[in-house]
């Protein structure tokens, strides 16, 4: 049934209901003569008069009381199924599916998940913690936890925490080494390499309008930076990662901060992304604004 059938059925039905097209149309906000020209156009399409006209009144015919009889428990159905999916837009409900980087998602978010249930037990959550950026749409996600800058323009997204990049290394690798004071000085100096940027093994530093590249070696290189972090705790260099990673690490003195001011030339975040900005689902929204409220300010920080 399309927009023009539906309205006719709507105009037969109000018009029965209220006994007559004047009385249907001061209900409806319309016309009453442009409900009766939809109730004739409803007749010609089904080829079978539903209404017997006289001046003073309106006559159901025998297949006009069974379209009538039919048509409003239809109507009446129609009415409860938008109200039902008007409730559920409304109402914090229902299985939100979250995509969250592996090791991110595994430090920072499964551990807090559970409050979250707990403040809101209509919900059911399904998370996948994968080193991918995948398709919320086509893979059917709510909302996605990504770190970087955002590529796709379609999706919406809101940062929730920064990504700073820093260097660290463990105290005791600093005592029998010493500490550099510049960046230049890293290139005298056992350094872990993460694998995965373009750039390696050259790090690219800011310190405000100050840059500096500075080509590294080390002995060891990997595409892990969990075990990169765990492999600075040891003591064999210097390492470049991000301070959400070495937060704890960092806040139990295991790591400390290498030439504190100087970060990755790069402007990254932690952001939290979803589809649309249109009709959001109310799941969808209540858990955005609860992981940007938990990650304020990012717990990372209140653990250094």
């Amino acid at each position: 049934m399309d927009g023009i059938e539906f309205d006719q059925v709507a105009a037969f039905l109000a018009t029965v209901d209220h006994q007559g097209f004047t009385a249907a149309g001061k209900a409806l906000g319309r016309d009453g003569s442009i409900l009766s020209r939809r109730v004739t156009a409803l007749e010609k399409r089904l080829g079978v008069r539903l209404l017997e006209r006289t001046t003073r009144r309106l006559a159901l015919t025998e297949a006009g009381e069974q379209l009538y009889r039919r048509m409003s428990v239809t109507m009446q159905t129609m009415v409860e199924i938008e109200r039902d999916a008007a409730d559920a837009a409304a109402t914090v409900h229902g299985t939100l599916r979250i995509a969250l980087p592996a090791t991110f998602g595994r430090m920072w978010i499964a551990p807090i998940i559970p409050e979250f249930l707990k403040a809101h037990p209509g919900i059911r959550v399904e998370t996948a913690y994968e080193d991918r950026y995948v398709d919320l749409v086509a893979e059917t996600f709510d909302v996605a936890v990504r770190i970087g800058s955002l590529a796709d323009s379609r999706l919406i997204g809101r940062k929730i925490a920064p990504d700073r990049r820093m260097l660290c290394a463990a105290p005791h690798y600093l005592a029998t080494h010493g500490e550099p004071a510049t960046p230049s000085d890293l290139s005298r100096h056992a350094c872990l390499g993460f694998g995965r940027p373009a750039s390696h093994p050259t790090w690219h530093l800011r310190d405000g309008q100050k840059t500096a590249a500075v080509r590294v070696s080390g002995p060891l290189v990997t595409d892990d930076a969990y075990s990169l972090v765990q492999a600075a705790v040891a003591g064999p260099g210097i390492a470049l990662v991000s301070d959400w990673l070495a937060g704890p690490e960092l806040g139990d003195g295991k790591l400390v901060a290498v030439l504190p001011d100087w970060t990755i030339d790069s402007e990254d975040a932690v952001h939290i992304v979803h589809a649309s900005a249109n009709l959001v689902p109310a799941k969808t929204r209540a858990f955005v604004d609860w992981l940007a409220e938990r990650m304020t300010p990012a717990p990372w920080f209140r653990q250094s």
